[in-house]
């Protein structure tokens, strides 16, 4: 049994919950401990406010049952996320986050998505954020990241850029680091500080070798990268109405030619592609909820023809749109 939770729903349990009692833990001024809520399974989060503008949280958790939480568009800081063990599991917008892969955010608007928790999988995580202010200060001092880079992390009012690194031994050394810091007070505040930044570092550097590697096996240039990018995250973010590949490349700023030629040696795929595919992902993981008809789940996800819906589901699954509503509806209830 699947337990399915709003993110305010989630946000109102975790205040209601009890302070956790954890064996040998003494707490500096700068932080508080966060417990989980009893009802959904057992441990912390241990929430550190570094200095104005820096936030680092270590969490530390099991849940009972399989949790499905609804996380609504948002105003989004940079954010770094690195799993010491478990996952967060997504079926859109994001790839499934731990394991070999880190998270590595710009700042922006962060599309809803739905995360998922998997019953007695332990989840330890070191997570950071940064207000794209402070950030921004230190890349405007330094000419060393081009401003394609700069874009891609400081987005405004616009969708957010997210990454997914691989995890480096020494990325994996500094979050165990930061985990078992060997000081108190002021030094142990100075010293986390200092290694938010490392970790920083260590995720821009990735971003200038990437960009670089990329730019060298598709001949694209930088900002061009950038662009095909941005118009990736419009289809995840609008496929019920998306925009015309003339609509689309137009509001990311390069030609129809560049785009169709761009998209697939970036992503292995074509515009349309990407579309179905990830209209599909939606679909499914709609179905599996069971709260909507296989023709309602169809327009949701920009299907105006249902003989047309169900082909493409059958094509991508192997069983029919009804199939999977009626196969799921017994494992998540109505």
């Amino acid at each position: 049994m699947t337990l399915i939770l709003s993110q305010s729903d989630l946000d109102e349990l975790y205040q209601q919950a009890a302070q956790p009692q954890v064996q040998n833990f003494v707490l500096d001024s700068f932080e508080r401990l966060e417990g989980v809520p009893e009802i959904l399974g057992q441990g912390y989060n241990r929430i550190m406010k570094l200095s104005p503008g820096v936030w680092l949280n270590f969490s530390d958790c099991e849940y009972h049952q399989d949790l499905m939480v609804k996380t609504p568009a948002h105003d989004h800081r940079i954010q770094i996320s690195i799993f010491l063990s478990g996952m967060i599991y997504f079926d859109d917008v994001h790839p499934n986050i731990g394991g070999t892969h880190s998270y590595f955010s710009g700042s922006g608007i962060s599309p809803s998505y739905i995360e998922k928790y998997r019953a007695g999988e332990c989840l330890t995580c070191v997570n950071v954020e940064i207000e794209p202010e402070l950030l921004d200060s230190f890349l405007l001092e330094d000419g060393q990241y081009s401003s394609d880079i700069q874009k891609l992390l400081f987005k405004g009012e616009d969708w957010k850029t997210s990454f997914y690194p691989t995890v480096t031994p020494a990325m994996r050394s500094l979050a165990q680091q930061m985990w078992n810091a060997p000081y108190r007070g002021t030094a142990k505040r100075m010293y986390l500080q200092a290694k938010v930044f490392e970790l920083i570092a260590m995720h821009l550097d990735w971003i200038s070798a990437e960009r670089e590697a990329i730019h060298d096996s598709t001949g694209l240039k930088a900002e061009t990268i950038a662009r095909i990018h941005h118009a990736k995250e419009i289809l995840t973010t609008q496929l019920e109405y998306p925009p015309s590949l003339c609509e689309l490349a137009q509001q990311v700023g390069i030609s129809v030619s560049t785009l169709h030629r761009g998209f697939p040696l970036l992503f292995n795929t074509t515009v349309v592609g990407y579309l179905t595919q990830q209209r599909l992902q939606k679909a499914e993981m709609l179905l599996r909820q069971g709260n909507c008809k296989v023709a309602e789940v169809a327009n949701l996800v920009g299907y105006s023809h249902l003989g047309n819906f169900a082909a493409a589901f059958k094509r991508q699954y192997g069983i029919t749109p009804s199939q999977c509503l009626a196969g799921k509806k017994a494992v998540f209830g109505s």
